[in-house]
């Protein structure tokens, strides 16, 4: 087979895959498995594509970026990955480069690591590269994954600053602006190891139009836009739904502890499928109580391009 051929087949490959993608979010709460069975990044690969995918490692989010890489290196090389390359990003100069846009439009996959969701969004917000990460995943139906404070930064409201204290506390935690890939939704992780139940229930408190994710460590929600969710590895996503709270946290002080009653709490343990009626696929098929389901209808619309 000449290298013309091999070329035309790949790219027809590529087409097929495109054509029937969505598009997916692989959002993960941190310490994922990256040495034994490697679960997680094992479907993040496939929803990629395959080994043959093309995936983009964007490091920014760490100060320790050249390490980083080493580990995501070594565990796709692992996983038989042979296109994986380093986004290099030390500066918002660097995420408006041609050569490294040019590297994100032609992915199949992007994958963002662990480090500070602030260092990541002020390197890469608003930039010609993040641009073109909203195309990849919207247009063309990629697949973006985030791990620890990349998870964090899927949203359009981050979760930017906050402690974990034993109550929920009022002014304890502050939001930014995240990348927007989700919408009326703040995302935590490493949940459950953290005990940051009462810092989501913060940020809930004060932003009721929000629902909070929490994720627990080695644990993904997979997310496929226009179809529905899967939650993967060893923990469970907990989901805090307060639109429909009462609270008297306009009342109260600052670092005071809030009334809050009638917050809905939803627990999904690995293994838990939906998908919106409709959409086919192998999701649950069991009747969705209507709470989850406003859930899973906004957490899987297919916003436009902004």
């Amino acid at each position: 087979m000449t290298a013309q051929e091999q070329s035309a087949i790949a790219e027809a490959e590529q087409a097929d895959r495109v054509a029937g993608s969505h598009g997916h979010l692989v959002i993960i709460g941190g310490g994922e498995d990256k040495q034994d069975d490697m679960a997680i990044l094992t479907r993040f690969v496939e929803l990629c594509g395959g080994p043959s995918a093309k995936i983009v490692v964007i490091t920014a989010a760490s100060a320790a970026c050249e390490h980083m890489w080493e580990t995501y290196d070594r565990a796709f090389s692992d996983l038989c990955v042979t296109r994986h390359v380093h986004l290099h990003l030390q500066s918002r100069h660097d995420a408006n480069d041609e050569a490294l846009i040019r590297d994100v439009a032609d992915a199949d996959g992007i994958f963002m690591t662990g480090g500070d969701q602030k260092r990541l969004l002020a390197i890469v917000g608003g930039t010609a590269l993040d641009a073109a990460m909203h195309a990849a995943l919207k247009l063309r139906g990629a697949c973006i994954g985030g791990t620890s404070a990349g998870a964090s930064a899927m949203s359009g409201h981050m979760l930017a600053q906050g402690r974990a204290e034993l109550h929920p506390e009022k002014g304890s935690v502050s939001l930014g602006a995240g990348l927007g890939f989700l919408h009326r939704v703040v995302i935590d992780q490493h949940f459950s190891e953290r005990q940051r139940l009462s810092r989501l229930l913060s940020v809930v408190a004060q932003n009721p139009y929000l629902q909070g994710i929490g994720i627990d460590e080695d644990t993904a929600l997979v997310v496929e836009r226009g179809v529905g969710i899967e939650v993967l590895g060893e923990g469970a996503v907990t989901i805090v739904d307060g639109r429909s709270m009462s609270t008297n946290v306009a009342e109260i002080a600052d670092h005071a502890t809030p009334e809050l009653i009638d917050v809905r709490l939803h627990l999904l343990p690995a293994g838990s499928r939906y998908a919106l009626p409709g959409a086919g696929g192998t999701a649950d098929a069991r009747r969705i109580p209507p709470p989850l389901l406003e859930f899973l209808e906004n957490i899987t619309k297919r916003n436009p391009i902004s």
